[in-house]
């Protein structure tokens, strides 16, 4: 069966690739981007019609907008892969004070997704992209009342996404599905080669999982699991802080 999949961050790297493979498979591919050239450029790659939205998630009314127009013009999205991330960037704080990779990485991803929900089917699924880099979230970081390094910035993030995207699974127990990835460590991206300095791994390897989690029947069942694409199977996530994550993110959205 076709479905309409919307992937953020999808002008370049796994994002591009993922939407490329899953449009060659005859899906409906919506692209979102920050910039209107490379969205463009994008969709040529794709062909077809392609539905195209710019947005800057660092920005949360830019993030609520895009997800108002994407429910205006589309009925239903079987699919959102909340792809778009950030790691190193010569500005990380924002004029509010707040880490560009928190928001980012964590916060757009929530505030999206809740209002796309009512367009989202119960046999939906969201996937939400984590990383091997995780550490423990410092609430004050969090909230822009303290300032991380990169990687410190960028692995709380990624430890925010995988228990956020488990507690939704547990608040939403009849569906949509919420599943958290790792799509694989130093994949050829733009984030890694400007990140770490190397070449990095095959990005196919990244964009496969995603289209498998979004598509296979094997995950049918997979809500609340985070898929360790390092280890080829389901890795386990501290839920400690998973409540007190989510409270966070509701107060910093709201």
């Amino acid at each position: 069966m076709t479905k309409t999949i919307l992937i953020t961050g999808s002008t370049d790297g796994i994002g591009l690739l993922t939407a490329r493979t899953l449009a060659d498979m005859g899906h409906i591919i919506i692209l979102h981007g920050r910039s209107a050239a490379k969205l463009d450029a994008a969709a040529k790659e794709l062909g077809g019609d392609v539905a195209t939205y710019q947005a800057d998630l660092s920005s949360l009314e830019e993030t609520t907008a895009l997800a108002d127009a994407i429910t205006d013009n589309h009925g239903r999205i079987d699919v959102l892969i909340n792809n778009a991330g950030v790691y190193k960037t010569p500005n990380p704080i924002l004029p509010n004070g707040q880490d560009v990779r928190f928001v980012v990485n964590t916060l757009a991803p929530h505030v999206l997704t809740k209002a796309l929900l009512p367009i989202i089917p119960s046999n939906g699924r969201i996937i939400n992209l984590s990383s091997a880099a995780q550490a423990p979230v410092d609430f004050a970081a969090l909230a822009g009342d303290k300032h991380l390094d990169d990687m410190g910035a960028y692995a709380q993030s990624k430890r925010g996404i995988a228990l956020w995207s488990a507690q939704m699974a547990a608040t939403h127990p009849n569906g949509p599905a919420f599943i958290a990835v790792n799509p694989g460590s130093l994949l050829a991206s733009k984030m890694v080669k400007e990140g770490f300095g190397v070449a990095g791994h095959d990005l196919q390897i990244g964009a496969d999982i995603l289209c498998r989690l979004s598509l296979d029947d094997d995950f049918t069942d997979a809500s609340g699991q985070y898929w360790d694409n390092d280890a080829g199977g389901y890795g386990h996530v501290d839920p400690s802080q998973a409540k007190d994550v989510m409270q966070a993110i509701e107060e910093l959205t709201n």
